[in-house]
């Protein structure tokens, strides 16, 4: 009988896989939201939420365990400051991932993941300039 696979392997062993994924959650908090393939998405949705459930836990350990998964302290000093307050009274679903097409040169289905409930900084202030 067919199982489900619980990870997808994104063509990538498994350190590969552990490093893109938290490479790709330290660049999501620190832009507020990202452009990459879909299925770079959909991977890294769960692991950016496991994230945000140490942050709101805040304790020690729980810095600790977000130290040791994304490898960046300023990463995980604006996720416990900035993004886990924002997303205090949320249980779950702190991610969106927003579909935007074919990418030009081969194909492949793009897709813009973000906060839900923190607003990105850099295009609020670009719009109230413009």
């Amino acid at each position: 009988m067919r199982k489900r696979r619980k990870t997808v392997k994104l063509q990538r062993d498994a350190a590969h896989r552990r490093s893109l994924l938290a490479n790709l959650t330290c660049s999501l908090i620190e832009h507020g939201r990202i452009r990459t393939t879909l299925a770079k998405a959909k991977a890294l949705r769960p692991v950016a939420e496991k994230m945000v459930t140490l942050g709101k836990r805040g304790d020690l350990h729980a810095r600790r365990q977000a130290v040791a998964f994304l490898q960046q302290k300023d990463a995980v000093k604006k996720l416990f400051a900035e993004i886990a307050p924002a997303a205090a009274d949320r249980q779950g679903g702190y991610c969106r991932i927003i579909k935007l097409g074919a990418r030009q040169s081969d194909s492949a289905p793009m897709a813009l993941i973000e906060w839900v409930d923190a607003p990105v900084a850099e295009e609020v202030e670009e719009t109230a300039e413009a």
